[in-house]
């Protein structure tokens, strides 16, 4: 971790440069599994000195703030929020400790890089041709990259993520294999509208998953047990960005988010 803290901006290029070389060649050597539906499964995404600096600079529960969306309805009885999240964009994570945030801030550059995004692309051609045709390469994707905690009582229901997103990317940081069956289940279709589990990811270290969104990519989360303290994970969404609303609305959305955070962090 000394590696990445209270380096010289040289240093934390380079460092980016060499995660970036390393995260293209995973996605680009991930599995291409078919069903349910096209997606890609990952193993040692990260580097494993980068990936043991991210589990020992992992923020304190303060530092995170509440998820919105369908996450909201998840909150316990007494209010606690089994969602929270930090985005990984340099206007959040300066609130961090400096032994924490140089690690964030490579992990995040890395993640919003273009080599990062065109190697999804490549590699996730098939589904993103079905979905938006032959010129897919041209639609526009803005990176999104949070740092997501859950905690006991978190789940979500079978969903296909909203039309906004193109893809979908999560990639998991548990400390060891203790807790595996807690990773996100796919889903089949059938005709008489039922979906049953058609595959499930393993919740195992330095691991992950990816896909094209679309209207069949059905999938879902059970319940956190109380077994596990806390399931992190980095949530990677390309929004589509393509159109004068939707890029607005990207940036807008980015800009509202620092503000909130802004004022969290000052009161």
């Amino acid at each position: 971790m000394d590696q990445m803290t209270e380096r010289r901006p040289s240093d934390l290029t380079e460092a980016t440069s060499a995660l970036i070389k390393h995260i293209v060649e995973a996605v680009e050597s991930a599995a291409v599994v078919m069903e349910p539906f096209y997606h890609l499964e990952f193993v040692g995404i990260f580097p494993a000195v980068i990936y043991a600096a991210m589990l020992a600079a992992l923020p304190r529960s303060n530092d995170y703030r509440p998820m919105h969306g369908r996450s909201k309805g998840n909150d316990l009885a007494d209010g606690t929020h089994t969602r929270v999240k930090i985005d990984l964009f340099p206007e959040y994570i300066r609130h961090l400790p400096p032994e924490q945030r140089g690690v964030w801030q490579v992990v995040g550059n890395a993640l919003c890089s273009e080599p990062v995004k065109n190697a999804f692309r490549r590699k996730l051609a098939p589904a993103l041709e079905k979905r938006f045709g032959p010129e897919f390469h041209d639609v526009g994707m803005f990176p999104i990259p949070i740092l997501t905690r859950d905690i006991p009582g978190y789940k979500i229901t079978p969903h296909t993520d909203t039309h906004w997103k193109g893809i979908t990317v999560q990639l998991y940081l548990p400390r060891d294999e203790a807790n595996t069956d807690i990773g996100t289940i796919f889903h089949d279709v059938l005709p008489d509208g039922s979906m049953p589990k058609a595959r499930q990811m393993k919740f195992a270290p330095n691991s992950g998953y990816a896909f094209a969104v679309d209207k069949h990519t059905w999938h879902s989360a059970d319940p956190v047990h109380d077994r596990v303290e806390t399931r992190d994970s980095i949530l990677l969404t390309y929004f589509v960005d393509q159109g004068v609303v939707k890029v607005l609305r990207n940036r807008g959305k980015r800009i509202g988010n620092f503000l909130l955070n802004e004022i969290r962090a000052r009161t």
